[in-house]
């Protein structure tokens, strides 16, 4: 595996590399990550990955500064899975001037949710994947289905810029006993961990409802909250959209039930597609 810290090494690289799959990180990669690579590898000739912590994307009170980073034992994963190119750069390379022009997504899209919760989040994420989809300039690119509103954002984001870009969404990569694999997973304490699968088993309860015809959506909603409240988490929102566009439901679409919720200092995100 090849790294690259500088935009002119990773272009010249890539001169010439046929079909580029690509697919971007933060690092503290665990296996959600290497199962995007490994969708890439049989997606392209050539498998891309980056690790760029984006300051942009993070609010005054994230955590930005503690976001973990382990680079060393990320190359070693990255290069096991068959990445090809690794695309490292410090800040300076990604923004040689302070960011004056951002990608804005629809206030429809960006106003509900996370980025609801988390003002200016998906401008920072669509501004740094546009700027790396215009460095790599692959034919794929692939996200994990856990940011589903990322996914959503990024998919409307290629549509409507007319970037010749596939987006495949990777399923979501669980521990044995329900938790979906994160980065900040690493954040909780034993008593934590033990009780983090909750978030996913609540939204069970929640697509079990949704089976029998129930559409009383609010009370659903309000009630997975208060029981996730009950013991001791602190939830933004439970709820219930259409999978495409995550607005309230309509009709027959299908559906997917999204959660964030804070256990102790450790903000958690899920989702579950259902209906």
């Amino acid at each position: 595996m090849q790294i690259h810290t500088t935009i002119a090494s990773l272009r010249a690289a890539l001169s010439g590399a046929g079909r580029i799959a690509f697919a971007p990180t933060m690092g503290n990669l665990h296996a959600g990550h290497v199962s995007l690579m490994q969708t890439a590898r049989q997606a392209a000739d050539t498998v891309v990955s980056s690790i760029f912590v984006n300051r942009i994307q993070f609010g005054p009170n994230e955590d930005f500064d503690c976001y973990p980073r382990t680079f060393q034992a990320d190359c070693a994963q990255l290069e096991a899975v068959g990445v090809d190119h690794l695309f490292a750069p410090d800040e300076a390379e990604l923004y040689p001037s302070p960011q004056q022009y951002f990608v804005l997504p629809s206030p429809a899209h960006d106003g509900i949710l996370e980025g609801k919760i988390r003002p200016g989040h998906f401008q920072g994420v669509a501004t740094v994947v546009t700027k790396l989809f215009n460095i790599v300039q692959p034919q794929v690119a692939l996200f994990g289905k856990k940011d589903y509103q990322q996914l959503m954002v990024i998919r409307n984001m290629v549509r409507e810029l007319n970037l010749p870009i596939e987006i495949i969404g990777c399923e979501i990569v669980r521990a044995p006993d329900g938790l979906a694999l994160s980065s900040r997973n690493g954040y909780l304490d034993a008593a934590q961990r033990a009780e983090a699968p909750r978030l996913q088993a609540t939204l069970q309860e929640v697509a079990r409802a949704l089976a029998t015809g129930r559409r009383d959506y609010s009370v659903i909603e309000q009630n997975a909250m208060q029981q996730l409240a009950a013991h001791g988490w602190h939830p933004d929102y439970i709820a219930i959209r259409n999978r495409h566009d995550l607005q309230a439901p309509q009709g027959n679409a299908a559906l997917v039930i999204l959660a964030a919720a804070r256990l102790g200092d450790t903000r958690l995100i899920d989702n579950l597609e259902a209906g």
